[in-house]
């Protein structure tokens, strides 16, 4: 984290306490635990709850509405002291990530707030703000400890007191600036005892404020602390806020991702469908992250259009989707989620297999129109029946290893050498394979070349009677061909949950030759999709972009020279990816050297078409600096870090 020399003033922030410093309105949090379990009491609570926004909204006076509440509340001192405790895991996201700012600089930043001194000090004590440095009401006890109203001579239990009170601190250095979401915040400023003005949003975007501060050239609406540290020249002077990358997830990314995204501060937008590449070149303006499963195509001309893209994030295995030649030559890292469905996959094709062997989909077909039949004839166990794997990746290996305990024999053939899983057998050719299986599941990679690998030579190749299962890529397979060796009784049955084409949406129409066919089960490309594997995959993938993004780890990248690192902790850091070209190391030495940049660290990994730098350096920089580091012949993409 970068403190800012001594040698510069830097403003006063002083915050708002409620739907700033916090996430939530303090006294709206009180009424909830003195009444949210009392029906009778039900009333008070919307009655608070709508005081709060009133005042808020500068809809009625906020001395007024003070008073008002706290007549209503009656809390006594253990209730503010419970209080306390729910507001210091209530602290505003942007606020929490940036601590340490707060513990460097001391008395800096501040707390002004018409709530109360009982319940705030012990919240912000814990990034290091004095009492001296909070300006706040008193409650006034009874002797049975029973609040029973606001000392009047504190000028914040007036309206407009946050003028008068804040007036009264002599020892503020540099601008005053004032941070918060209600209009009583706004009028610090309107009032000329703030020099600038932030609308915070993050929590709550008050409709009269955010007006009010569109007007003015020293006011502005920000929707993390982030964008006010950056401003200001706290932090990061150089480097971009969080709140203003844009992040954009399609196809109904897990919700966890999201969350994860907005925890840290960034802007994101969801879509639940897939895009075509109209609407995608559309979509993709201004946007830092894309998010997309296995149905939006990223096409160069796609990622030609894109100008401010950073970084995909494939939540799902492949990555087949998006052009990654043309993404690595617009310096933009790609990530995917390689092993989070792996088990879900495995599951569904034990499940499918047994399914399958039994006849169980043609007989719940016939129940559903009231034919009872009861045969045993074509049914069979799964025990000592051979399972024939192609590709023997985290998905075929573990499927073998689940397979065996079922009492399967496992044969299986891959075009690259594997660690063999329990007693599996690794066959030397497709066709050996093939002659064998007695059931045979597809598992190999979606990469161009490998389009309609398995046809009708293949299929007159397997044993009479075979089953089969097509759980990773639809274009592998010639779906004419496997619709006629079923006809034909060839193979007595199959599954597929992937196609050449698929529907964009849910509310396309799906068409195949395989429809209607005996002991075929068709499924719309569910083979990861469990509650669990789509989780795990929002996990893995979204920390593998917020690592990108927020320190320059390339860990799993499938396209990018793999780094792995650390946190930026006390240092600046530089990202620069380049051309593999000879030269780019030495220019930017040449440029560190130049403006008598110390370095801390330093990192380069290349692969064959791009290089990556990565050097942390140990105080200030320049504009200049930056400038001439962008400027490097070769240079795709250049981003700091603090």
């Amino acid at each position: 984290m970068h403190m800012a020399p001594a040698s510069v003033n830097l403003a006063t922030l002083v915050l708002d306490f409620d739907s700033t410093f916090t996430k939530v309105e303090a006294l709206d949090v009180l009424a909830e635990q003195l009444f949210s379990s009392d029906p009778a009491r039900l009333t008070d609570l919307k009655s608070i709850k709508d005081l709060t926004d009133l005042a808020m909204s500068g809809e009625i006076g906020f001395g007024e509405a003070l008073q008002r509440r706290i007549s209503i509340l009656k809390p006594s001192r253990a209730d503010i002291e419970a209080l306390a405790e729910a507001l210091k895991a209530q602290v505003s996201a942007s606020i929490a990530r940036n601590r340490k700012v707060f513990e460097e600089n001391p008395g800096k930043i501040r707390i002004i707030s018409g709530g109360f001194h009982e319940f705030i000090d012990p919240v912000v004590a814990e990034y290091g703000i004095k009492p001296e440095h909070v300006l706040a009401n008193r409650l006034v006890f009874g002797d049975d400890g029973v609040a029973t109203g606001v000392d009047q001579d504190n000028p914040l239990s007036k309206d407009g007191g946050k003028i008068v009170a804040l007036r009264s601190w002599a020892d503020l250095s540099g601008a005053i600036v004032m941070v918060g979401d209600g209009w009583t915040d706004y009028e610090v400023y309107q009032g000329g005892a703030a020099d600038r003005f932030y609308a915070f949003t993050e929590n709550v975007s008050r409709e009269k404020v955010v007006a009010a501060t569109t007007a003015s050239e020293a006011t502005q609406v920000v929707a993390s602390f982030d964008e006010v540290l950056h401003n200001e020249g706290y932090e990061g002077r150089y480097s971009f806020p969080r709140s203003r990358m844009k992040m954009l997830l399609l196809e109904n990314v897990h919700p966890v991702a999201i969350q994860h995204f907005r925890d840290e501060g960034y802007d994101v937008s969801t879509l639940k469908g897939a895009l075509d590449e109209d609407a995608l070149i559309e979509a993709i303006q201004g946007v830092h992250v894309l998010g997309i499963r296995s149905k939006t195509t990223v096409t160069r001309k796609v990622l030609d259009a894109a100008d401010k893209l950073m970084a995909i994030g494939a939540f799902c295995i492949g990555t087949n989707q998006i052009d990654l030649k043309a993404a690595s030559e617009k310096g933009v890292a790609v990530f995917n989620a390689p092993y989070s469905n792996t088990r879900s996959v495995v599951e569904m094709v034990m499940g499918l297999t047994v399914i399958l062997t039994r006849n169980i989909y043609d007989k719940s077909i016939q129940m559903h129109t009231g034919k009872w039949d009861k045969s045993a004839t074509g049914a069979h166990e799964v025990r000592n029946k051979t399972l024939g794997i192609i590709g023997y990746g985290a998905i075929g290996s573990q499927l073998s290893v689940l397979a065996e305990a079922f009492g399967m024999r496992v044969i299986y053939y891959d075009v690259a050498e594997k660690l063999t899983m329990g007693n599996a057998k690794r066959y030397r050719t497709l066709d050996a394979v093939l002659a064998e299986a007695d059931v045979l599941s597809l598992h190999v990679d979606g990469r161009a070349e490998n389009k309609n690998i398995f046809g009708k030579a293949q299929f007159a190749k397997m044993k009479d009677g075979a089953l089969f299962i097509n759980l990773s890529r639809g274009h592998i397979v010639d779906i004419e061909a496997l619709a006629e060796a079923v006809r034909t009784k060839k193979i007595y049955g199959a599954a597929v949950d992937v196609f050449p084409e698929e529907p964009r949406t849910n509310d396309d129409p799906f068409e195949s030759p395989l429809m209607g066919l005996p002991n075929v089960i068709l499924t719309p490309h569910i083979g990861g999709s469990t509650e669990e594997a789509q989780e795990a995959i929002g996990e893995f993938a979204s920390e593998r972009l917020l690592n990108f993004i927020s320190r320059g780890d390339t860990t799993f990248s499938v396209n990018m020279p793999n780094v792995q690192l650390s946190e930026v902790e006390g240092r600046h850091r530089f990202l620069h990816i380049h051309q593999n070209v000879p030269g780019v190391m030495a220019a930017i030495n040449n440029i560190i050297a130049k403006y008598n940049l110390n370095i801390l660290a330093q990192h380069l990994k290349t692969n064959e078409q791009l290089g990556y730098v990565i050097v942390d350096v140990d105080r200030g920089y320049s504009r200049e600096a930056l400038d001439e580091l962008k400027a490097v012949t070769g240079t795709l993409k250049f981003r700091s870090l603090v």
